[in-house]
């Protein structure tokens, strides 16, 4: 096994417009016609990914095995908001306009992958933005911990937009708010991501297996979303939990998080 390159990135990268570190680590920002997004350093490192057999209300397809990122990466510290979106593609086809730094949802894989990515990246194309896998967005939700949350064993609406209606292992009901919120409205994780549980489930880049197995080909086209959403009961918001929807699917549940290499 290759070993890990433990060194952080040298800063600043050209894409970046600003950059620093903080008590959490290392940051960089990219700006899209005045449209801010941070990036927060992601360390290599090996997780558990999937679930534990005791873990309350758990999927069958969350296998738990070992998983070794070799690699650092970039990850955006929210996810895209509908001001980000607009910048690049002029339009806004979310729902839940409100606020221009909600989320933007109603955006498939296909939207995001053929139409979005390639936009954003002929405009800089040092950015390189792609979608994160489903290791490499486990991995930065669970931020070290092993628990079903990166905040714990429970969780409560005071800390993550679900369905309050639905409360995970027998936890106290809390309130619905029907609808998306801020990205940076609620929790943070340990590495300084904003709302990886809840508020909309994000797209990865991967093709889902219910076992998390290449040899794996029964599941089709189907795209793998991780998260949870408002709509969502509490057992959706797990680290671990997976969803899975076809590449040209849409819903104001969905949404997505970019990411970039370690250069």
């Amino acid at each position: 096994m290759p070993a890990l390159n433990l060194l952080p990135p040298v800063m600043p990268f050209r894409w970046a417009c600003a950059y620093g570190e903080d008590r959490i680590g290392l940051w960089q920002a990219f700006e899209v016609a005045g449209v801010r997004q941070v990036m927060r350093w992601i360390p290599p490192g090996e997780f558990l990914m999937g679930s534990l057999e005791n873990e309350p209300e758990r999927n069958d397809n969350e296998h738990q095995h070992r998983v070794v990122l070799n690699e650092g990466f970039w990850l955006a510290d929210t996810a895209c908001t509908q001001a980000l979106w607009t910048a690049v593609m002029h339009t806004n086809p979310s729902r839940f306009k409100s606020d221009p730094q909600n989320p933007v949802e109603q955006v498939s894989w296909d939207d995001i992958c053929l139409r979005f990515l390639l936009k954003i990246n002929e405009i800089s194309p040092e950015l390189q933005l792609e979608l994160p896998t489903e290791a490499q967005w486990e991995y930065a939700c669970r931020a070290g911990t092993t628990t079903p949350f990166s905040i714990g064993t429970q969780i409560s609406t005071d800390q993550v937009n679900y369905n309050g209606d639905f409360p995970y292992a027998n936890g106290p009901n809390g309130i619905g708010r029907q609808g998306t919120v801020p990205v940076k409205a609620l929790h943070r994780n340990p590495w300084g991501l904003y709302q990886m549980h809840g508020n909309v489930w994000e797209w990865c880049a991967d093709k889902y297996s219910r076992q998390h197995s290449e040899l794996d080909t029964n599941e089709g086209r189907r795209r793998s979303l991780r998260g949870g959403s408002w709509d969502d009961a509490g057992r959706g918001c797990r680290s671990a939990d997976r969803f899975a929807h076809k590449p040209d699917g849409r819903g104001d549940r969905t949404g997505f998080r970019l990411v970039r290499g370690a250069c």
